[in-house]
């Protein structure tokens, strides 16, 4: 007698099932967070709406100017774009919030406080698009 055999004729022996259920579950469950990661990949890599600041220039104490490369898909709505001018102290002394009537550049005036020390693209939404690109 082995010491294999010993150990299940003192405490038992496993049910040939379990390890076959625990290998189905493990299987089914990796198969759906694998599914849900394909699918968040998939939605949330082609944007219905992106944008990129391309540049900026301060005109003066109250005046910024910048310009934003947007790119809409066909079936994009609803779009809104937000760009804000910071001061040297990093407090906000301007914004603009913009509908894009085209795809492309767009170059956007934006009233300050007082001057502008850079000038930032928050981004793009769409319909159904909740965090700006």
């Amino acid at each position: 007698m082995t010491s294999q055999d010993l150990l299940a004729e003192r405490y038992g022996a496993p049910a040939p099932w379990r390890r076959r259920a625990l290998l189905v579950l493990i299987g089914v469950v990796a198969a759906t967070c694998l599914a849900w990661l394909t699918w968040t990949t998939l939605v949330h890599a082609s944007p219905a709406v992106k944008s990129e600041i391309v540049g900026f220039d301060v005109v003066d104490e109250h005046v910024a100017t910048a310009v934003i490369d947007v790119r809409l898909q066909d079936d994009a709505t609803g779009v809104q774009c937000l760009v804000r001018a910071y001061a040297e102290d990093k407090a906000t002394v301007g914004e603009l919030v913009f509908e894009p009537d085209r795809g492309g550049r767009t170059e956007l005036r934006i009233r300050t406080e007082r001057l502008a020390t850079a000038v930032e693209n928050v981004g793009c939404t769409a319909e159904g698009q909740p965090r700006p690109r």
